[in-house]
């Protein structure tokens, strides 16, 4: 496995890497997805397996939650420690766990809404090219990245359907505005699943198998360099539906093709920022404002 030494591959950095970097507080509003989200969602997402994790009232670090038996989980092992005891973390932190998946919202989100599903399974161990040739453990990973993908899109319906011209329908009849006959579905309003961004990296920086799930507008705190913003904006993000993999395609050699160096462009709008990433970071703010309008 990769050490935590600079790999020009990497889609983050050494501190991030090392779970040493400034990140954003968990238990923060606007943070992840919300519990009043997880709680509307549950009935329709969890298995009778799952288990919820309580709320904590001092939340902990991968750090602070290392102890005899979690305490090997550090750098590029870091996930490892939400799988081997998801319960040790608040709420805040992991979304949901079974027997098979723990899903989690981002230490250092690149996104408003970023999350990750982690296989338990020794097959999480190998690179998702390898793991994802077994057709039985491919095809898990996909039915549960859709529970987790319907999840997300519920959070961001939340957060950001009262601002949309999509939603305008369905938030009159919720808000009692609009008279609705009883029983009659609701106006289906905006696909919020069919915008989120949803894969693994085809050089992935931590050794646990991960799948991204997360928003595409790019707004965060953590989003502090080109190689965080072209990890999800190129090939380098491979969509979990494309697996597995022919054996030329140009995305296992990510190296070669050169993703993350590729000029900065606008994921809304296409335009070009070179390699002005300052000036596509304050373009993306007012692109975020827009969006959620859409």
């Amino acid at each position: 496995m990769a050490s935590i030494d600079s790999d020009p591959e990497d889609a983050i950095t050494k501190e991030e890497i090392a779970g040493t970097a400034p990140a954003p507080n968990p238990e923060a509003a606007g943070v992840g997805v919300s519990q009043g989200t997880k709680r509307n969602a549950f009935t329709e997402l969890m298995s009778p397996k799952t288990k919820t994790v309580k709320d904590d009232p001092a939340p902990k670090t991968l750090a602070s939650t290392r102890g005899a038996l979690t305490r090997s989980f550090k750098e590029r092992d870091g996930l490892g420690a939400y799988t081997h005891d998801p319960a040790a973390y608040p709420a805040s932190r992991v979304i949901y766990h079974t027997a098979d998946f723990v899903a989690i919202n981002d230490m250092y989100p690149k996104s408003t809404v970023h999350t990750l599903l982690l296989p338990r399974s020794p097959l999480s161990r190998q690179h998702p090219f390898d793991a994802f040739e077994d057709a039985a453990f491919l095809a898990s990973v996909q039915a549960e990245t859709a529970k987790l993908k319907r999840l997300v899109a519920k959070e961001l319906r939340r957060r950001y359907g009262p601002c949309s011209a999509q939603e305008r329908e369905r938030e009159a009849v919720l808000n009692g505005e609009t008279e609705w006959e009883e029983g009659r579905e609701l106006p289906r309003g905006r696909d919020w699943e069919k915008e989120l961004l949803v894969g693994v990296h085809a050089h992935p920086s931590m050794n646990d198998l991960h799948v991204h799930v997360l928003s595409p507008d790019m707004i965060s705190e953590c989003m502090r360099h080109r190689k965080h913003y072209n990890s999800f904006n190129t090939p380098f993000l491979i969509d979990i539906t494309d697996f597995p993999l022919a054996e030329d395609d140009p995305r296992r050699h990510p190296g070669q093709a050169g993703y993350n160096n590729r000029d900065l462009i606008c994921w809304r709008c296409g335009e070009n920022f070179g390699n002005r990433f300052k000036q596509l970071k304050e373009h993306l703010a007012d692109e975020f404002e827009e969006w959620k309008k859409e």
